[in-house]
This record gives C-alpha cells, structure tokens and sequence, in this order.
C-alpha cells in the first residue's frame, strides 16, 4: 500500500507532493554519490496544508514525511518515493522514524516554550542522513509569541529540514510564515471515497461506512468514530433531538442543559482514557513507594500534570460541543435543502421525519435565522462566554426561527 492511500479526493495536492518528493529524492541521492543536485524546483523547506476539518491535512502531511524518509530500492528503477512497505514509510506512519517529529496538542494554544524546543530540534541534522521532518498539526494554535519564534526557523531552514504545518485556513497563520510557505489547499473529500477508505482500511460494513461518511458530510476522522463507538452514535441521536424540543422555554433550557452534560461526559470519557495512565507514570518515574507516597519535592511536578489535565479536559469539552455543534448545523442545512426543492443529498436519512416536519413547520427565512444561531453560538464559545449560557441563548433563538 503506498502512503498515499489514504489521502482521500485530493489529487492536485497529491500530485504536488509526490513531484516535491522526487526532486528530494533526486536531491539526496546525488549528494550522495558527491554529484551536484539537480534543480528542486518543485521541493522547498517549509509547506503550508490547510483545508476544512476532515480534510485529511495531517494525513497528507504524513504521506509526504513518508515519501521524503523512502528508501525503496525501487526508486533507482524510477519508482516513486512512498512504498508504503520500506522502514523508512513503515516508521514514519506509526510514529516511531528518529527524523519525523509530529506534533499535536490537547491544550487550548501551543506556547514559546514548546516552540523554542521544536526550533533546536529542527536545526540538528538528520540521523538517516535523508530529511528532518517537522509536522506541526496545530499550526493555528501557535500563540503569537510562539509565531514568531518559529518564524526565525522557517525563514533560516537548516539544509535537510522541511516543515510541513497544517491549519484550517490561511488566514489562521501569521501572515509573516505563511508567505515563506509553499500552500496547498486540500478540500472536502467525497462522500463516496470516505466510505471506500472506512470499508477498506477499517473492515466497516458498506451501508455502516456509506451512512457515517454521509452523516459527517466527508470528514474522514469524525466518520470512522461515528461508525465504531457506540457513544459518538448515542451523542450524535442526542444532538438531532434538539430542533423538535425547543416549542417552548423550558425545552430550550432542558435541551442546552443536555447538550452541555453530553458534551462534559464526552471529555469526561477521554480523560479517563489518558489522565491514570499519565499519573501513574509520573509517579513511576519521580519514585512514589509502594503505598503511593510521593518523594519531598515531587508536588511541583504533579500541579504541572494535573493543570495540564485540567486543560485539555476544557479542550476536549469544547471540541465536542463544537461537533455538535456542526451536527445541528448539519440537520438545519438539509431542512433548507427540503424547503428549497433541491436535489442537493441528505447528510441526516436517518431523521427523515424530523427534518420534514422542521421544514413544514417553517420557512426558509427562519431556517437561515436558525443557522445563524448556531454560528452566533460557536462565536461566542471561541470568545470564552460560560457554554451552558451560549447554548441556552442559541437554543431560545432555535425556537423564534
């Protein structure tokens, strides 16, 4: 399997890669063999991959890291770079090559001191003698201090490292770094190639995969959970209830509450998962005994962890309130469709009812009006305001219309 499989309906921005990782190849092979490199045209040190949420940003920056680390014999032959089956693609993809740090955050911003480190470790040579590869997946979650400490790294690149930063949009990059970046927009994929790639990869059954790719309108990530967790299926159910509970105040005050508790029980869940483990380590590793007591001087490092805890924990609730918040969006735009007689496809089939009845009972007019809550409500959540009160204030606005 190449590694470009899995970077799903985007055949310009694949194109472009798979040329840049040629004329890399080309270059490292002929300063190899002490050869004057070709012209790299088509390869540069920093690239900039933005495209709406699912659009598969960090799988493609993954495939070119992939494709910059191959070392298939095939590529003398004129193969071309990113087997998929050679160690260099093969440690890439699961996170584990020396070369390729990937990174992510669960906080809220990434600041200058977790940039600073990334800028040292981009300045030291490979160890494969191929590419030092940075793939910063949150480049919009730089703050601006540390924007500008990456700025003198991307603008003064060591010789063999490349930057590959993913945001949702280009404007959510400093203009200063985004113009010494090659750009590549990546778009929605298709309903149709996210149902392929979750029957093939994931073994889902094809009507399970067709309805999540559907459901999540092409977002690839979203997608997969939605078509293997039971809880992100019962999240979603309790979402699309909303629109038929807001006839009156004590129905919008009931269904935010409900919105807002999903949302907790959804981080509360994904804290589980990672928080014990975390501690435990930590405790492990700064020599707790037995009995779990800690060591004098150990308290520090343990506020650190739990603070960190605490947010990502605010991060992963809001994350998924901002999905529902999407999935609502979802259901009031195919209500519109309904309303409009366009033959535009149903991401939500499976509330048919609920949408006929929400598009008989209003208009267009206030179908938009709707929408337009829905958004009011992500603007103030990105603007801080105590969720329970955005949402109770969008949930009043659902039922004027």
């Amino acid at each position: 399997m190449a590694v470009w499989d899995d970077v799903v309906g985007q055949e310009r921005v694949h194109a472009q890669l798979a040329a840049a990782a040629r004329d890399a190849d080309a270059r490292v092979t002929a300063e190899a063999r002490r050869e004057r490199p070709p012209d790299a045209s088509k390869m540069t040190h920093a690239w900039l991959f933005t495209g709406p949420p699912g659009s598969g940003r960090s799988t493609a920056a993954r495939a070119f890291a992939a494709a910059l680390q191959c070392t298939s014999p095939d590529r003398a032959l004129g193969g071309e770079p990113g087997c998929g089956f050679c160690d260099g693609c093969h440690t890439t993809l699961v996170g584990t090559h020396a070369d390729v740090e990937v990174i992510r955050t669960d906080l809220l911003s990434i600041g200058v001191k977790d940039t600073r480190e990334l800028v040292r470790r981009a300045q030291l040579s490979p160890a494969g003698g191929r590419w030092q590869v940075i793939i910063l997946e949150d480049a919009d979650r730089l703050t601006e201090g540390a924007g500008n400490v990456l700025l003198k790294a991307v603008e003064e690149p060591a010789p063999r490292t490349v930057w590959l930063l993913c945001a949702p949009s280009i404007e959510d990059v400093l203009p200063t770094i985004r113009s010494r970046c090659r750009h590549l927009t990546l778009r929605t994929p298709p309903v149709e190639a996210v149902a392929d790639v979750l029957i093939r990869r994931d073994g889902i059954e094809p009507d399970a995969a067709m309805a999540a790719a559907r459901a999540t309108q092409g977002h690839i990530g979203r997608a997969r959970r939605l078509a293997t967790d039971e809880r992100a299926r019962a999240r979603r159910a309790t979402v699309l209830k909303m629109p038929l509970r807001v006839e009156d105040i004590g129905g919008c005050l009931n269904a935010a509450q409900e919105l807002i508790d999903a949302a907790a029980e959804d981080a509360n869940q994904v804290a589980e998962e990672v928080d014990v483990k975390e501690t435990e380590d930590l405790k492990a590793a700064l020599g707790a005994s037995a009995g779990g007591r800690m060591p004098r001087g150990t308290a520090g490092a343990m506020k650190e962890l739990e603070d960190r805890q605490k947010r990502r924990k605010t991060r992963s609730q809001r994350d998924s309130l901002d999905l529902a918040l999407t999935d609502l969006t979802g259901f009031y735009r195919d209500v519109l469709a309904l309303q409009m007689g366009s033959e535009v496809a149903l991401a939500n089939l499976d509330v048919r009812d609920a949408l006929d009845r929400i598009a008989r009972a209003s208009t267009p007019e206030g179908t938009l009006r709707r929408i337009e809550a829905v958004v009011a409500c992500r603007q103030a959540l990105d603007s801080n305001v105590a969720p329970l009160l955005a949402v109770e204030a969008m949930a009043v606005a659902l039922r004027a219309g």
